[in-house]
């Protein structure tokens, strides 16, 4: 499966600061250090439903840690998932009368469409469920071969008590846990399960369902959470820099995950740190397919909002807050958007030097964009009430802004 177009990132001088930012895993900051390569896992969609402002704000604040990490002279390996594949794509392919392939290649082509407006850098690996199958394989019938798994009615669960540090990510407490299982695809109240909490690894094959060849595993598909450590291990091994996603992924889906990696390979952690999103939402909900209050990006687009002004949207609020989404937001945004432009298009103005280090210090805390944005606000100001004889002030700011928030100016 391909990604999208990558955007130039401008080279600014000097060099970025490395990133302190909030792990869940610890429930505080963490200061990353990567090698020369940094890597980076973000769980990706699944395509039934795409690009509505939540999608957008998460790959949003995985897109600025790239742009931290380059800053800082490193390359970054990311890889993102497709669920291409998975209960509640069949379902919505099932009440819309499609084809759930192609609601699936529909859906992804738009996503790669509205991540291209909005400047988010791809992932180097972008994969599918569906093409990892030949991987994901193997890896349950290794957790199955040495105890971690079993089978229940030709489906094969992992027993969460085969990973001593089950738990570490999310420190949930096992009624949330249970509850959150049943809410987010589990089947805690299933009769015959070694553990409620124990997530299903193959799903053995049923009549109007696709499936696929699973070796020893007999005919099925895989479930959701192997899929995408599947993928890590294969592009990123274990002990990757950061596994990204939405706060609602925190329990099932991360926890899950690593303890699948923890189980196979005997190594801890699976990730160096756990970073995550948090909600949009709309009308006093978080902004979910299943409540249908979604505001797509491709609408927005087709309604000729420009998605710079988007982004600047998502960038006004801290990339871990719940917040709403509202046309006020956005027209604030659009305001902001036109003066800043306005600014740059000059041909001198103030010194921008303190801004760009203002800007990468902004970021490197915890990815503080609005406090970078005010930063942003200030020269802006400045220009407009004084402005200056700095020639390359304008270019610099412009290049900032767009290398470290990704806004085209």
């Amino acid at each position: 499966m391909h990604a999208w177009p990558a955007s130039e990132v401008p080279a600014l001088p000097g060099k970025g600061r490395d990133l302190r930012i909030h792990d869940t895993s610890t429930g505080g900051r963490v200061t990353l250090v990567p090698g020369p390569v940094a890597r980076l896992y973000v769980c990706g969609i699944t395509p039934y439903d795409a690009t509505h402002m939540g999608h957008a704000a998460t790959y949003n604040a995985f897109d600025l840690v790239q742009r931290v990490w380059l800053d800082t002279k490193r390359q970054v390996h990311y890889v993102q998932n497709v669920t291409d594949v998975d209960d509640p794509l069949l379902e919505r392919a099932i009440r819309d009368g499609v084809d759930w392939v192609g609601l699936a290649e529909r859906e992804t082509a738009l996503f790669r469409e509205d991540m291209t407006a909005l400047r988010m850098l791809p992932p180097k690996h972008y994969i599918g469920a569906v093409e990892a199958i030949p991987g994901i394989v193997p890896l349950v019938e290794r957790l199955r071969d040495s105890g971690a798994a079993y089978e229940l009615e030709g489906d094969i669960y992992f027993s969460v008590d085969a990973d001593p540090h089950f738990g570490q990510v999310s420190h949930y407490t096992t009624e949330l846990m249970r509850h959150l299982s049943a809410e987010r695809g589990g089947d805690p109240e299933r009769p015959g399960k070694k553990n409620p909490l124990d997530p299903m690894l193959w799903m053995a094959a049923r009549e109007g369902e696709p499936s696929w060849d699973g070796g020893s595993l007999g005919a099925g598909r895989p479930g959701w959470h192997i899929e995408c450590v599947a993928i890590a291990l294969d592009h990123l091994g274990m002990g990757f820099d950061v596994q990204g996603g939405g706060s609602d992924l925190i329990f099932p889906h991360h926890e899950m995950g690593a303890s699948h990696a923890q189980a196979l390979t005997g190594e801890f952690p699976m990730a160096k740190a756990y970073v995550h999103a948090g909600m949009v939402g709309l009308d006093g909900e978080k902004m979910s397919k299943s409540r249908g209050n979604l505001v797509f990006v491709s609408r927005l687009r087709q309604d000729g909002v420009d998605p710079a002004a988007i982004r600047l949207a998502l960038l006004s609020h801290h990339y871990r807050a719940d917040w709403e989404w509202t046309d006020g937001i956005l027209q604030d945004a659009v305001e902001r958007l036109g003066r800043w432009r306005a600014a740059v298009s000059r041909p001198d103005g103030p010194s921008a030097d303190a801004l760009v280090e203002e800007l990468r210090e902004a970021l490197s805390d915890d990815l503080d964009t609005p406090t970078a944005l005010l930063a942003v606000d200030r020269w802006a100001a400045l220009q407009e009430a004084e402005g200056g004889t700095d020639e390359s002030a304008p270019g610099l700011v412009s290049r900032a802004v767009d290398a470290l928030l990704g806004v085209a100016l």
